[in-house]
């Protein structure tokens, strides 16, 4: 565990700062309005029972919860008494909680009493149930237990503490273009996760903006949910989430509607374009991870694609990759140097900070850079040259001895298009060697697309890879031989 470490704040910082407001003032709607002092009641009501399940201070909990008052209230109440908080994923299956619950060895445990009703639901209406389990006290001083997103391999564990969720909100609260006291924020990122969970939760609750969450994560339910509401609102959530509101044709005028913040991954230019177009309101871009929270942010597209980082925060270039001054590791467990070492996180992000402006941009993640041949090749750049093609509805371009590419088509039949067209736009030796064409593309809980290389072989149906030429294998290599061919795209 990490050594030297803060000592935990006192718990009292969870009515000084999330709790404290008017009573009367609807600060929470899911579904039906909330107030603060309904809250703060259901806040104590499981703060009983969780210390009558023998909950206490410096005890841990798991939350297997999906977003919910009964989530809220739980957390709030576990953090009150001073115990550590690991948030679980609903959408985990059983076999998969059962694993993180033996690898995090947590003292009580919290599920939902019956199942979710709907994939779509943004909340849920549960009964929380409260179980002792065979774990450990805490052995440090994080508030906030999380898994990362584990989009490209397997998850790490990831501590917090009080001081820097409190320092995360004070970070939003300077930051440009944030919704402000008598605002509304409508979240679809969901509050188990770092972006949902302080971007949206913890900072509003502490700013005094109301935080409401539509019933049903579809385009029409986002789109009434901002409609029931007068104050500017901002729509907070990931790319995933802009391409659905960008398929709606012809939306309703929304003049509350003030904006739209994403975090995640890159938001492709025309998928970008798309949303501003159709609901004449910037989109804003947000930078971060579950290690630190918020990063660096763009939220009026002023430097697009920079980014500016956020207040108090330092960041650098090194080797091409963005690493974040942290005097401290994340990571519950021996420290792993390549991820943190001598003060400094090593996002494992490509990218590159203007020296003269101090703006960074993020190129992508470090590992899709490749080597084809002997020449670099960027699986980002092939990635939003494919799924930018009229005829494709997504794609996930990875590496694994040549580059190949996962994608869903809009029309079975365009698989001869989209060769004619990446031939067109991309260089022999970045083209994709194999096209698997898939009916989906596995997503993580956070709406980030799976580049974990066994994963996506589980959507792909089986197929053999036309044997090369020898200019396709010129071309690979990265020769210089007039009249390459292009590379062969599987069916």
């Amino acid at each position: 565990m990490i050594e030297d470490a803060e000592p935990p704040l006192d718990p009292g910082w969870v009515d000084e700062v999330l709790l404290a407001g008017r009573a009367a003032d609807h600060c929470l709607v899911l579904g039906a309005p909330t107030d603060r002092a309904s809250l703060r009641a259901l806040v104590a009501g499981e703060q009983a029972r969780l210390t009558e399940a023998g909950l206490r201070r410096g005890g841990v909990i798991a939350l297997c919860l999906p977003p919910s008052l009964a989530f809220i209230s739980t957390l709030f109440a576990a953090w009150r008494i001073g115990a550590q908080a690991i948030l679980l994923d609903h959408r985990l299956t059983a076999y998969e909680t059962e694993r993180a619950l033996a690898r995090l060895t947590p003292q009580v445990v919290v599920r939902a009493k019956q199942a979710p009703d709907g994939a779509l639901r943004g909340f849920a209406q549960v009964t929380a149930e409260v179980s002792t389990y065979p774990g450990l006290p805490a052995a440090g001083p994080h508030a906030l237990v999380q898994l990362s997103s584990g989009s490209t391999g397997p998850s790490k564990v990831i501590g917090r503490t009080a001081a820097d969720l409190v320092a995360e909100i004070d970070r939003y609260r300077q930051i440009d273009g944030v919704p402000r006291e008598g605002e509304r924020i409508v979240s679809l990122a969901s509050m188990v996760h770092v972006l949902g969970l302080v971007g949206g939760l913890l900072y509003g609750l502490a700013a005094g903006v109301q935080l409401a969450v539509p019933e049903r994560m579809t385009p029409l339910g986002i789109l009434d949910t901002v409609a029931a509401g007068l104050e500017p609102t901002t729509l907070l959530g990931v790319p995933f989430h802009i391409e659905l509101l960008a398929s709606v044709a012809d939306p309703p005028p929304l003049p509350q509607l003030t904006g739209m913040t994403t975090g995640g991954e890159l938001v492709r230019s025309g998928v970008y374009e798309s949303f501003v177009n159709r609901y004449g309101v910037r989109l804003g871009n947000m930078y971060g991870m579950t290690e630190a929270g918020v990063i660096a942010t763009d939220l009026f597209a002023a430097d697009r694609p920079a980014l500016r980082p956020a207040p108090g925060l330092t960041v650098r270039e090194q080797g091409g990759e963005l690493h974040l001054a942290m005097p401290r590791s994340p990571y519950l467990g021996d420290t792993d140097p390549a991820r943190w070492s001598e003060g400094w996180l090593h996002t494992r992000d490509a990218g590159s900070v203007d020296p003269r402006t101090g703006l960074m941009r993020v190129l992508g993640r470090r590992d899709s850079q490749v080597s084809v041949g002997g020449l670099k090749v960027d699986l980002t750049e092939v990635e939003h040259t494919l799924a930018d093609l009229p005829e494709v509805e997504g794609a996930v371009v990875v590496f694994d001895k040549a580059v190949e590419a996962y994608v869903v088509l809009r029309n079975p039949d365009a698989q001869t298009r989209v060769r004619e067209l990446l031939a067109q736009r991309l260089a022999a030796y970045k083209r994709p060697r194999v096209l698997h064409v898939v009916e989906r593309l596995p997503r993580t809980a956070t709406g980030k697309l799976v580049r974990d290389q066994t994963v996506l072989q589980q959507t792909a149906p089986q197929q053999e890879q036309p044997p090369q030429t020898q200019s396709q294998e010129a071309a690979t290599r990265g020769a210089p031989q007039a009249g390459a061919a292009e590379l062969n795209l599987a069916r």
